[in-house]
């Protein structure tokens, strides 16, 4: 079994090998980079899955696989804040494809003002919280959340989700 993984993040790609040994321990995880068609800083849930279908789907096209695997992140502006979430996507060399999802977290006010603005969270979070690369490491959440929940934790959970439709495709048969 071989996976690719449409990113070079290496929170992302750690999420994908964790997750991926929980459902088949022996399957191989390749990265490749890739564009995901969408703006850098999505601003909506289909926005991120279109980034994160794109992202399976080109992989599927640069490595040989038996799934490709897409993860994008987006935050989603609502009459009680923004919100910050990842989307999964997961398409197999048929076309078959999964979504997943990770938990949604309220982003602090003088973030989504930055992000309302036009820039892209990772930037911004690593200015406001004085560090560096946040989004390759323990993501928002994980600064949010003082790495209770890290961005691979809430990943690899999507990922899991994601490939629900292969792990018991007897449910999701017609």
């Amino acid at each position: 079994m071989r996976i690719v993984v449409g990113t070079t993040n290496a929170a992302k790609i750690d999420a994908a090998k964790s997750a991926l040994r929980r459902i088949w321990p022996d399957a191989e995880v390749v990265a490749a980079e890739v564009n995901s068609g969408v703006s850098v800083q999505p601003k909506s849930d289909d926005e991120a899955i279109e980034g994160a279908l794109n992202r399976a789907k080109e992989g599927l096209k640069k490595v040989k696989a038996d799934f490709g695997l897409g993860l994008e992140g987006t935050t989603v502006d609502t009459k009680y804040g923004m919100f910050l979430c990842g989307w999964v996507a997961v398409v197999d060399k048929n076309g078959t494809f999964g979504l997943g999802c990770t938990s949604k977290i309220q982003l602090p006010e003088k973030v989504a003002e930055e992000i309302r603005n036009g820039k892209e969270l990772g930037p911004v979070m690593d200015t406001l919280f004085g560090e560096k690369d946040i989004k390759k490491r323990q993501g928002a959440v994980g600064v949010l959340t003082k790495n209770l929940i890290t961005r691979k934790d809430a990943f690899e959970q999507a990922i899991i989700s994601a490939f629900a439709r292969f792990i018991v495709p007897e449910y999701y048969s017609k």
